[in-house]
This record gives C-alpha cells, structure tokens and sequence, in this order.
C-alpha cells in the first residue's frame, strides 16, 4: 500500500470470512497489523471504537498524521460483501 496507509485487520480464529481475508492479504502480498481479538483482550475493546461493533472482520485504514500519530480514514466490515471496495483502498 501506498500514501502512508496503515491497514489493521481484526479478526477471530472461528471467522471463515476472517479466514478469506488474511488469504487474501497474503496471497496478495499486503502487509498488514493482525489484531486477533480472540486471544487478545484490548483489541476487542480497539475493534468497538474503531468500528463502533464487535463484528469481524473489520479492515481500519490509518494514515500516519503529524508527529507519527495515526488517523483513521476508512473502516470496512466483512470482507465479501466489501471486497471490491477493500482492494481499491489496497491499491491507495
């Protein structure tokens, strides 16, 4: 990805669309941050005020503001449904 994007995945181990995306991303050669919310506590409280659900998965765009500071610019939920979407902020 290109302009600064950051992408963090956050997903959960029983998820078969979370499952599809991470293929996807690294078929694909797309970095990423893995946020599994399954085994990591604070990430569910992260997904909720990223995305304002518990809904997996869910793609957060950041940029990088000033001073090295994150800015969220576009949050996806489900990866099938957004998929098209998802790959043309991919390619950003």
């Amino acid at each position: 990805m290109s302009n600064n994007l950051i992408l963090e995945l956050y997903t959960r181990p029983t998820c078969s669309d979370c499952q599809a995306a991470k293929e996807y991303l690294s078929g694909h050669n797309i970095d990423y941050v893995h946020k599994n919310v399954g085994e990591e506590e604070r990430f569910e409280k992260d997904l909720r005020e990223v995305s304002g659900t518990r809904v997996v998965p869910s793609f957060a765009f950041y940029k990088r503001g000033l001073f090295g500071k994150k800015k969220l610019v576009k949050n996806f939920i489900g990866f099938e449904n957004n998929k098209e979407e998802i790959k043309k902020w991919l390619v950003k």
